[in-house]
């Protein structure tokens, strides 16, 4: 079993690879908005588009060197293990499951319910613990945000039962 948690999940040659994909992706939204918006000078100067227009050929002409470079590589020592991305994903899953919820319960409840269960999963805490520091946490952020600073975040079905939105 540690064998298998020491095997590569990717190599570095690969995550070079789709990096610099993604990139080049971003850099051609750059370059295309920026065309719709008038890459040219007008009667009062260079228009909306003319600077980023520039700036996203310039992360292409980049990303594609280093798509480029990566692919000609021969480099394919591990980027991360199995072990380690399998720690990494332990965080960002629950983490995406609580930027999804913070839509539908509000950012107070899915920060209760999140905060709970890393120090339940992953802390092993007894509820003793768990529900005075989740509750503790949210009433200190809601007093801060709310009603010191007036700031009001995302609220949820039971902040609107309450009156609180």
């Amino acid at each position: 079993m540690e064998q298998h948690e020491d095997q590569a999940a990717a190599s570095s040659k690969s995550v070079e690879i789709a990096v610099a994909v993604i990139i080049l992706l971003f850099g051609a939204v750059v370059v295309f908005d920026s065309w719709r918006l008038g890459i040219t000078w007008g009667d009062e100067g260079p228009k909306s588009g003319y600077f980023p227009f520039y700036i996203g050929l310039m992360i292409c002409f980049s990303s594609l060197v280093t798509l480029f470079r990566a692919s000609r590589s021969g480099n394919e020592e591990s980027f991360v293990s199995r072990g380690q991305l399998k720690l990494v994903m332990s965080v960002l899953v629950p983490t995406t499951v609580y930027i999804g919820f913070i839509a539908f319960l509000g950012i107070y409840v899915a920060s209760i319910i999140y905060i709970a269960f890393f120090m339940w999963w992953l802390g092993k805490y007894p509820w003793i613990k768990i529900v005075p520091v989740a509750l503790g946490v949210n009433v200190a952020l809601f007093l801060m945000f709310e009603i010191w600073f007036k700031v009001p975040l995302p609220k949820g079905p039971l902040e609107t039962a309450f009156g609180l939105s």
